[in-house]
């Protein structure tokens, strides 16, 4: 099987984030999906050992930021390549609160929505969480980062805890 296949899929890179009351956290993900239209939902797709994922499940809500092509590998880094556990992500760059109260970056972001948790499906490594949108907004009118600019542009590469990995190669 050629596992590879599925680096095909078109998805978009994403911060989802969340804050519990004691911790906040995101990290970036390429698993935001809308779900449904009525009522408008999303699902984001986190990894079991990310901190981020265990403030969502806290929680029971998050922000979802659509990554734009104006993002470097600095800022991709900072949500991507650190732990919440020991790094402030929000620290040092624009920011905003959503509605729920979950942290989301301003900059290098074209919009957000912000999720209201309906359900969390464990599949595996990862949990599914499904959100009602309970509030969204335009920041920008730049394109949206799909997961191959992200790969073909800026020469990215996919972490070992991203939904998408495949061992050996990046």
């Amino acid at each position: 099987m050629d596992a590879t296949a599925l680096f095909k899929f078109s998805s978009g890179l994403y911060v989802v984030s969340a804050a519990d009351g004691e911790r906040r956290a995101g990290c970036l993900v390429n698993t935001g999906l809308q779900v449904t239209a009525a009522p408008l939902q999303v699902s984001v797709t986190v990894n079991k050992d990310n901190i981020t994922c265990g403030v969502i499940r806290d929680a029971g809500h998050f922000s979802l930021a659509v990554v734009d092509e104006t993002a470097d590998m600095i800022f991709v880094g900072r949500f991507g390549f650190r732990s919440s556990a020991d790094f402030d992500k929000f620290d040092g760059i624009e920011s905003a609160v959503a509605a729920t109260g979950d942290p989301y970056p301003t900059e290098h972001v074209c919009s957000y929505v912000c999720c209201r948790v309906v359900q969390a499906v464990d599949v595996g490594t990862h949990l599914t969480f499904v959100g009602e949108v309970v509030d969204a907004g335009n920041l920008s009118d730049e394109p949206p980062m799909t997961y191959a600019y992200y790969h073909g542009t800026l020469k990215g590469k996919t972490p070992p805890k991203a939904s998408s990995y495949v061992e050996g190669v990046s």
